[in-house]
């Protein structure tokens, strides 16, 4: 994966991005899949986007490579925090979309605050696979341990909410993350997809 970073500098249009490894698991874990890996990118507009996977070498590269591969497109609906120091996605807010939505949360956690987090979230990351509106997730991070993201697919925006904040052990969390402040920096980012490509453990989690 750390080939395509000298690449990846060079593709026209393309704002900001990160390449992730992943967990086993479909939220944040102590663990890793070395055989799956992530992209998060930012574009300038969708053509650059769409140039990208038609012609770019790095998903070509990654077409050879993959027994299968996922893309999903995302319009940001709201996000707030910062990812090496600001926001990718800007400040604006627009309401809930009907229909499904895409999570992205990623946090820097503190190396005093380590041992509290994971034991903290393996409770909430067993009750999220059980979730009846959830679409598909992943655990997701730039190193093995303290930074740390999770992307779920979601069939509406208030099932996403539900699990959120309508289940107790998730409630105490976000209140230990803020109290006794786990995260150097974090980022929430609310999107709604609207196109996609390939499959995800078999299927499209959005057809």
């Amino acid at each position: 994966m750390g080939l395509d970073r000298p690449s990846l500098r060079r593709v026209p249009g393309l704002r900001f991005w990160r390449l992730l490894g992943t967990g086993r698991g479909e939220t944040m874990t102590l663990s890793a899949d070395l055989r799956r890996w992530a992209m998060f990118a930012v574009w300038e507009d969708e053509a650059a986007l769409d140039a990208f996977l038609a012609a770019g070498e790095v998903p070509a590269r990654w077409r050879e490579l993959a027994a299968e591969a996922y893309a999903v497109k995302l319009a940001p609906l709201r996000a707030h925090g910062a990812w090496g120091g600001a926001n990718p996605l800007g400040e604006a807010v627009v309401p809930p979309a009907e229909g499904p939505v895409a999570i992205l949360t990623r946090a820097a956690v503190r190396v005093r605050s380590l041992r509290a987090f994971y034991g903290a979230i393996e409770s909430p990351a067993v009750d999220l696979a059980g979730q009846p509106g959830l679409l598909a997730s992943v655990g997701m991070g730039e190193w093995p341990v303290a930074r740390q993201a999770t992307f779920s697919l979601w069939r509406s925006f208030d099932d996403a909410r539900e699990y959120a904040y309508g289940r107790p052990d998730h409630r105490e969390v976000v209140r230990r993350t803020r109290a006794e402040r786990w995260y150097a920096e974090e980022l929430f980012a609310r999107f709604r997809p609207f196109g996609s490509s390939g499959t995800w453990n078999g299927r499209d989690p959005l057809a």
